[in-house]
């Protein structure tokens, strides 16, 4: 199992926006690398699926800062956070859409045998180990139970 992939391509592109002298990637950049190294020293070597949840986590924080800022009409600052989620979201996987979340879902359902909410334990779980870090775990919820309460 390849280690630490995501980081050393990260360190990679460190150099490549120094030497373009962009400071946001580049700032950006060494904010994700800090991140995947304080986990290595917490945990050892980091599988890629490990990376990619520290990314993953790295974007939900991004994408919380927006709303945030967008609700206190701070759009200089959302404006910020939309760019770095642009440049962490390029370690990503891609991430499913709507429509192939809602495919996978019924997929799930159908094979766990899930009849109510009650079952929405089951489905997200099935979801979530299987499409790891490519599906927005609030998105899965929402079309999970719409889809469970039929």
């Amino acid at each position: 199992m390849e280690e630490n992939v995501l980081a050393k391509r990260i360190q990679g592109d460190i150099k490549i926006a120094m030497k373009a002298g962009d400071r946001l990637r580049l700032d950006t950049l060494r904010m994700l690398l800090s991140e995947l190294k304080g986990a290595q020293i917490d945990e050892g070597e980091l599988s890629v699926e490990r990376e990619i949840a520290i990314l993953s986590s790295s974007a939900r924080r991004r994408k919380e800062s927006i709303r945030e800022y967008e609700n206190a009409g701070r759009e200089d600052l959302a404006s910020k956070e939309r760019a770095e989620l642009e440049i962490v979201t390029a370690y990503l996987p891609a991430q499913m859409d709507e429509a192939a979340i809602e495919a996978a879902v019924r997929s799930i359902i159908v094979e766990t045998g899930a009849l109510g909410p009650a079952d929405i334990g089951k489905v997200m779980g099935a979801i979530m180990s299987r499409h790891k870090g490519a599906v927005d775990g609030n998105l899965v919820k929402n079309v999970a139970m719409r889809l469970l309460r039929g």
